[in-house]
Parts: structure tokens; sequence; C-alpha cells
């Protein structure tokens, strides 16, 4: 369908990381997976369901949200392809290093790897050990953790109050404007 709409030259809107697990464990992650490639491969324009959906879409967590955002940033860094002019390449490295030398150390790694790689806020890249000593914390719990803190940390962007009240208004004038859904 994505093939088409790009012949037809109009937009194509696809689901995105769909599950059917009730929690944000293995199968949440392998069937999201799974659902989202395809749509990444096939170059959809919009991708609706891209974070938090659970039960098949019965459902949304808090945690899955979390997780699903973080592959989001790793697709967005996927789609963007390979970097093939010489900086990303490293030709420079390539060519001034002496056999035996490692690339960890050459001014070209030290000025890109902060930005080469989607860097995941979630993961958790330490030993076992340390991992084990800070608390054996899976990555449902982190993202437990984020969205609790990104929500404690959010300040509402400021609003200009006459729009404010406008938009009240509108509001309060479209819900009187249909039947009460309680009766």
């Amino acid at each position: 369908m994505a093939s088409l709409a790009r012949r037809l030259g109009v937009p194509f809107r696809s689901g995105g990381a769909l599950c059917a697990s009730k929690i944000p464990d293995a199968q949440a992650a392998y069937e999201s997976t799974n659902t989202m490639q395809p749509t990444i491969l096939g170059g959809v324009n919009f991708v609706l369901h891209t974070a938090g959906w659970l039960e098949g879409g019965l459902t949304m967590g808090y945690e899955k949200f979390v997780l699903d955002a973080d592959q989001a940033g790793m697709w967005h860094a996927f789609v963007k392809g390979v970097d093939l002019t010489p900086n990303g390449q490293a030709i420079d490295a390539l060519l001034t290093n002496e056999p035996g030398q490692h690339f960890l150390g050459h001014e070209h790694t030290l000025a890109n790897f902060e930005t080469a790689f989607y860097r995941s806020p979630v993961a958790d890249n330490s030993s076992f050990e340390q991992w084990e000593e800070e608390g054996a914390i899976d990555a449902a719990q982190r993202a437990n953790a984020i969205w609790k803190r990104t929500l404690a940390e959010y300040e509402a962007p400021p609003l200009d109050e006459a729009v404010d009240e406008e938009l009240r208004e509108w509001i309060e004038r479209k819900k009187a404007s249909f039947p009460d859904s309680d009766v």
C-alpha cells in the first residue's frame, strides 16, 4: 500500500508498534518490533500507534509508551540511512591509522562518537555485576521511573489567556450541542 501511495503521490498512514501483550514484556517487544519494522521499511509517511499500545489497542501503558518512544528514536536514526560522506565513512581515520592501532582515540572517533549512534535513555549497558549492584532494575522499571519523572517535571507551555478563554468557550458550546451521553 505504501508503494501504491508513493506511485500516486499521496501520503500514507499505517499502524506501528502494535501488540496483543497485556504488559510491557518480551511479547510486547517482539510483537511491536515485528509490526513496526514493515511500517518503517515500507516508507509510511504517518505512523499511527507508535507508542504505548497494549492488548490489541484496548489499553495503553506508560511504561510501554516510554519503551516504544525509545524504539521510535532508534527507528528515526535508522531511516536517516547510511552516511556516505567522507566523514560518515571515517575515510581519514581509515587512511591514517596504522596496522595494530585502534580507532577509539582517533580524532574522528572523538569528534563523532556522541552523535554517530542512537543512545537509548532507557537501556542499561552496564555489566551484570554493576546492574545487580545498582538494584537489578529491569527495562519496565526504568521506564516507570522515566514516565513518572517526565510527568513530575512537566511545565505547561504558556497560553495567552484570551486564546484559552476562547477555546474553553468553544468547548462548552460544542459540548452543549451534543445530547447527554448519560441519559
